[in-house]
């Protein structure tokens, strides 16, 4: 059937996570852009900033799952828009913490914490929305879309935070910040529903084709949310989890100090820092889609097998390469681009991720999804502290070569994952043995 015909509006609501999904990393990587400012105002070193980097992700890593239990509970809408509210309150009073003070680096601290714990629910409450509106056949182009908000959100932000905090400084970046995140929260509100039949836009051939597109137990009017010992008993859900632990780690070098190593330890200056800086971010905004296509393509060729283990394990490998032959390069700006290329391999496996959380946890899409973007965040915690801590004993070479070997060990993982596993409340399924494909 002609797409047109179809409709459209499922790919509406995949427009604007993209959007929210961008906003999200406009406000966790902004910290990172400011971060010089911060320092002198406030007089942290950067083992003490590291805290505040890892204060963000810590909250954020530890409502991963309860926030996905959420969104399976109360829907991606009036979730997405809470968590919006939330972060946006958060984001505007980093910018209100006083210097000078006795305790302003434990206020800097907590604000930074209670701002993870708001943003949590972005990808776990996005991802149940992709398992209700997107049939399994699209997943890796919608996940993929939404994942490039990261890279684009991450991209802008260099440049957008660096002339604000030049001309007008830092603190106007976080309440610009906090504004422009509440008004796609309301935005969102207004356009979303949790269902296709619930939203007054969308037109019956719609309707059939997402649902033809479902696992039963999802296109069905009775869903169970799985019990938390099904989840994580899932040699499935473990394997992807874990993979994705290594995929933070790496991911989080680029969004907390990556901006910093260009500037202070390649020498680039402020301007050509927040130039280059951007590079990553638009390998990862490009290759996100990029991957979700190409996993939807070998899916429907080959299976999920290809499509999605495949394309994830290949991808992590090669991402591995190039951050190592990165570290290689003399040339400021070449390591730049070669490192770069590194974060778009990384993405191009993004999709995969969430496409095979979502097919395997179907109503339960938020809770599975948390628990593994719980793994990838804590890595992303430890990430922030630890990349200084070993770019201060061994350099920074050796930072990267760690995040290279991670990436390589995570590509490993997926050979043990199983796409057609539907997990289920049995004691089988909690095993992780498989259910016969639908």
């Amino acid at each position: 059937m002609n797409n047109s015909r179809i409709g459209r509006v499922r790919w509406m609501l995949i427009g604007w996570m993209f959007v929210i999904s961008a906003i999200a990393y406009l406000d966790r990587v902004n910290i990172s852009i400011a971060g010089s400012e911060v320092q002198k105002e406030f007089g942290l070193d950067n083992l003490q900033l590291g805290w505040v980097f890892s204060a963000f992700v810590a909250g954020y890593a530890l409502f991963q799952a309860p926030g996905g239990r959420l969104a399976d509970r109360f829907g991606p809408r009036n979730v997405l828009t809470a968590g919006a509210v939330w972060w946006a309150v958060f984001t505007a009073l980093t910018a209100l913490v006083p210097a000078g003070a006795t305790y302003t680096l434990v206020m800097l601290l907590v604000t930074r914490f209670v701002l993870g714990l708001g943003e949590a629910v972005v990808y776990p409450a996005s991802n149940r929305l992709v398992s209700a509106w997107i049939p399994s056949q699209e997943r890796g182009v919608a996940n993929g879309l939404i994942f490039a908000g990261v890279g684009a959100g991450a991209g802008i932000t260099p440049p957008l935070i660096t002339y604000i905090l030049v001309n007008y400084g830092w603190r106007w970046s976080f309440w610009i910040s906090a504004f422009i995140g509440l008004a796609a929260g309301v935005v969102w509100y207004l356009l979303a529903r949790d269902k296709p039949n619930q939203h007054p836009w969308v037109g019956g051939a719609e309707i059939r084709h997402i649902q033809a597109g479902l696992p039963k137990e999802t296109a069905g009017s009775s869903v169970e949310i799985l019990p938390w010992r099904a989840i994580i008993g899932s040699k499935d859900v473990l394997a992807v989890s874990f993979s994705y632990f290594c995929y933070g780690y790496v991911a989080y070098i680029f969004f907390t100090w990556f901006f910093i190593y260009l500037n202070k330890v390649r020498q680039l200056d402020l301007k050509s820092s927040s130039v280059y800086s951007m590079l990553p971010f638009i390998a990862m905004a490009s290759c996100s889609p990029l991957g979700g296509w190409i996993s939807d393509k070998l899916t429907r060729r080959f299976g999920k097998r290809i499509g999605r283990c495949g394309v994830a394990g290949v991808s992590l490998a090669l991402a591995a390469f190039f951050i190592a032959l990165g570290t290689q390069a003399a040339d400021a700006r070449l390591a730049t681009f070669v490192l770069a290329g590194g974060a778009g391999a990384l993405y191009l496996s993004a999709s995969s991720f969430w496409s095979v959380t979502a097919d395997i946890g179907g109503a339960s899409a938020g809770s599975v999804s948390g628990v593994m973007n719980m793994c990838n965040q804590t890595a992303g915690a430890l990430t922030a502290s630890l990349t200084p801590w070993i770019a201060a004993r061994f350099g920074w070479t050796t930072s990267f070569m760690v995040a290279a070997a991670l990436c390589l060990v995570g590509s490993l993982a997926w050979l043990v994952v199983n796409p057609e596993h539907r997990l289920t409340g049995t004691k089988a399924a909690s095993r992780g043995t498989a259910a016969p494909a639908r």
